[in-house]
């Protein structure tokens, strides 16, 4: 693991220091365990946070609640009052949600500098800090399609043909991030006036509807340690490279394959939870999260690429993974405007 450069931990300090004396005699009172929040993919290289501690003092419990949406929706219920004082996980898909439970305080990390402005464009008032960044995407089974000598579907529209009925596995859109973001994607793809006829379809085609991305990807996809009975998911880009690096036997090459043409754009963000009794260090944690060190560990931990431009990417990641050059995707004020709406409708159709 690479360490927490004094030099930037000197930087950092001095930003998240500067605030009211208040916070500053909170911060030296004793000593701090912040609450890290996050869904139950965040899984960093063990002893991650340990230079973080020993620089700042500050001691980190990462809390894993369930999907992205099932965390987010109790952090909503709690918001003011958090159970935690950092959240990591909430993405554009369901930012709209959290700025309307009113989680977050703003906060501007010292390592904005590293980022693509592009990551910036749905949060104006820094309400939460860019972390990460993929696609959601459908995901096959290699194996099973040409064992059964048919072409994997390429596109969205492709999943409604009866080649591929009682096929495909997909997260619920209303428990699930990544669900969401299939769901959204079909919005992109067909419009707001199309993608209604499109999941009825899907929907008379034999979609499988399940609560998560894990029983989706472990549980019925029968590409993946699961070996369901379903050769189709949605997951991520990033997915066939994770089937490699972790299979046991060892194996070079990528069982599942990425439809490119299906991909939404995923931003992932990490935020200060209102309410935080320790503010000042939430804020160091948030650019220890955003800093070289934690940013070079995503690729090979959480399978998505860094939003610092210093991170290190690991040729074992870039190897088996490319992004598609123009993922689907809907701007956050759109989805503000519309995702209830749109997802009452989604379980009319689907649940009826």
């Amino acid at each position: 693991m690479k360490r927490f450069t004094a030099l930037a931990l000197a930087a950092i300090l001095l930003a998240a220091c500067s605030g009211s004396s208040s916070e500053t005699e909170q911060s030296t009172a004793g000593p701090v365990t912040l609450k890290l929040l996050a869904h139950d993919s965040f899984t960093p290289t063990e002893g991650i946070f340990d230079a973080f501690t020993e620089a700042t003092g500050v001691m980190v419990e990462i809390v894993r609640g369930g999907d992205a949406g099932e965390l987010l929706t109790k952090a909503a219920l709690t918001a003011g009052t958090p159970e935690g004082d950092v959240l990591w996980g909430v993405d554009n898909t369901l930012l709209s949600r959290a700025f309307d439970a009113d989680m977050f305080d703003s906060y501007q990390s010292v390592n904005l500098s590293t980022m693509d402005p592009s990551l910036m464009r749905n949060i104006p008032g820094h309400e939460v800090t860019p972390v990460d960044f993929g696609d959601v995407c459908i995901n096959y089974d290699i194996a099973w399609f040409t064992d059964n000598d048919i072409s994997p579907p390429m596109t969205l529209d492709a999943l409604i043909n009866k080649t591929y009925a009682n096929l495909l596995v997909v997260p619920s859109p209303i428990s699930s991030s990544p669900g969401l973001a299939f769901f959204l994607a079909t919005v992109a793809e067909f419009g707001e006036d199309g993608w209604q006829d499109y999941w009825t379809q899907l929907r008379a085609n034999g979609v499988l509807v399940v609560d998560g991305w894990t029983q989706a990807y472990s549980t019925e996809f029968s590409g993946s340690s699961g070996k369901g009975d379903r050769p189709i998911v949605v997951s991520y880009s990033s997915s066939p490279a994770a089937e490699v690096l972790f299979a046991d036997p060892p194996t070079e090459v990528a069982p599942t394959g990425v439809a490119p043409f299906t991909c939404f754009a995923q931003i992932e963000y990490a935020g200060i939870l209102r309410g935080t009794k320790h503010k000042a260090e939430a804020q160091l944690l948030i650019d220890y999260l955003t800093d070289v060190a934690f940013q070079s560990d995503l690729p090979l931990t959480q399978f998505v690429f860094p939003v610092n431009s210093n991170a290190v990417i690991p040729e074992s990641f870039s190897r088996y993974i490319s992004r598609p050059e123009n993922p689907l995707s809907i701007e956050h004020n759109v989805i503000a405007e519309n995702r209830v709406a749109w997802l009452d409708e989604w379980s009319s159709i689907v649940f009826k």
